[in-house]
């Protein structure tokens, strides 16, 4: 049997983050470029660039996702009969969401390069989380998915 996917998103770095942990990288190749002279010298361009961008590429991203049942964001996930309300939190709300309102408790996956945001209340007694905030650029759709 195969689990049913109704919201399926992977938040991705977004473009004009890129540019300034592939200069770091560039910068430092040059220096050790410059210490060493022959083959040795393009070696650090090989590796760090690369390096650079697997690691913006894998650390940069995470996955949320409404499959089989239960609602998976990060490395979390919770079955769907457990939560309550679910809100979308308008733009302008975002930055009190994520400050002065925001319960220590929360579960919280949130990326800074996407401002939608999608807050899911927990009705599990037995779990201490009051509630999820999920960053997501399709909120319309992430909250169909976890009513349906």
């Amino acid at each position: 049997m195969t689990a049913t996917t109704t919201f399926r998103e992977r938040l991705y770095v977004t473009w004009w983050i890129w540019p300034l942990p592939l200069l770091a990288a560039a910068l430092l190749a040059a220096e050790v470029h410059m210490g060493f002279p022959g083959v040795r010298s393009w070696l650090p361009y090989v590796i760090l660039l690369p390096l650079t961008v697997v690691l913006i590429v894998r650390l940069g991203s995470t996955k949320v996702e409404v499959s089989g049942g239960e609602l998976r964001a990060g490395d979390a996930h919770i079955p769907l009969e457990l939560l309550g309300e679910v809100e979308i939190i308008p733009v302008e709300d975002r930055r009190r969401t994520m400050g002065r309102d925001l319960d220590p408790a929360a579960y919280v996956v949130h990326r800074g390069w996407v401002k939608p945001l999608v807050r899911v209340r927990v009705d599990d007694p037995q779990d201490p989380t009051p509630y999820w905030v999920i960053s997501t650029r399709r909120p319309e759709e992430l909250a169909a998915a976890i009513k349906s």
